[in-house]
């Protein structure tokens, strides 16, 4: 059996070449991060595979769930969000829409040269020092850089940043790891 990122890459392939078209690469990133959000919830995947339900009802669910959310191309006020939804039902793969939205994301950052980073500090940085880290890995990367912070306490110190592909793990605790490696060795 194919795994999700295998079964959400043509999808998310379509609907990017799709809102590319239409100049709607923003509101469709919005909508498919919103529709991941609310699809990683397990409960609401288990509902929407309940077999009482056709994919009539289920669309109708979703749209007035999404347009709740705030997602306007998956609440029916989009043609184009109705049937990329449509198709997602007739082929049971709802689930994959926040595997869907990962690799949108992936191909509209391509387009747009940028990359995601999300360093990860033992503490929280200042705006100095998450700006230097944004041009560093721009001059590294040759991309524009938007980076996103989170707090581990069990680094000790340093950071760990992840940006695409790219992981650089300066913190205190690898170090250690590393130095205890040395050691025993």
């Amino acid at each position: 059996m194919a795994d999700n990122n295998t079964i959400a890459r043509p999808y998310a392939q379509a609907i990017f070449e799709v809102a590319d078209e239409a100049g709607t690469l923003g509101d469709w990133s919005e909508t498919l991060k919103t529709a991941a959000q609310l699809l990683a919830d397990r409960g609401l995947v288990e509902y929407l595979g309940n077999p009482e339900y056709n994919d009539d009802q289920r669309l109708e669910f979703l749209a007035g769930l999404f347009d709740k959310a705030g997602s306007k191309l998956l609440a029916g006020a989009d043609q184009k969000g109705t049937n990329f939804l449509k198709l997602l039902l007739e082929n049971g793969r709802v689930a994959v829409l926040p595997e869907i939205s990962a690799h949108f994301e992936a191909l509209k950052a391509d387009v747009e040269n940028s990359v995601d980073a999300v360093v990860t500090s033992a503490t929280a940085l200042s705006d100095e020092q998450t700006e230097e880290i944004a041009r560093s890995l721009k001059e590294r990367l040759g991309r524009d850089v938007r980076i996103t912070t989170e707090i581990d306490e069990n680094l000790i110190g340093g950071a760990v940043i992840r940006a695409g592909d790219v992981v650089i793990d300066g913190s205190l605790r690898a170090r250690l790891e590393g130095l205890a490696n040395a050691l025993t060795n």
